[in-house]
């Protein structure tokens, strides 16, 4: 049986540095992220389709909206002064700051909205199976379980 998938977009805006990069990405910088968010189902349902798109858009550009967007994404203990400034200039605005257990490079944030748009998508009974996840117009990395 051939397998169907479909694909939705999400995109975003969020500052994020890597520390030890042996260039640029050592300072705290901004991306306008996209993901592309792949869903395949067993069958599909009774309207024709694998899961609705605006479906994806409320769970997972949710989590997006109120966790990534137009804030700084940083590892966790990123001693870096600058990152600690913005940490606690968003907790004073309001605006959370995303901490990763690891560096936050294009592969550990594909890898992690892997992991939280599989939980969020779950019981609608799709599967994630792939996170293209854009950093730049010309720079992605791809996740899949």
């Amino acid at each position: 049986m051939p397998r169907i998938t479909c694909t939705r977009l999400l995109a975003w805006d969020a500052a994020h540095r890597i520390p030890r990069h042996e260039s640029k990405c050592a300072a705290l910088h901004g991306h306008r992220y996209t993901a592309e968010i792949t869903c395949a189902a067993e069958a599909l349902d009774d309207r024709g389709r694998v899961i609705d798109f605006g479906v994806v858009k409320e769970r997972v550009g949710k989590f997006i909206d109120e966790r990534w967007d137009h804030t700084a994404i940083l590892m966790k203990g990123d001693p870096d002064p600058v990152a600690q400034a913005v940490a606690a200039s968003n907790a004073e605005k309001g605006r959370p700051v995303y901490w990763l257990d690891g560096p936050p490079s294009a592969e550990l944030l594909a890898a992690e909205l892997g992991r939280v748009a599989g939980e969020l998508l779950a019981s609608s009974g799709v599967t994630v199976v792939k996170i293209r996840l854009w950093e730049t117009p010309n720079a992605y990395a791809d996740w899949e379980p």
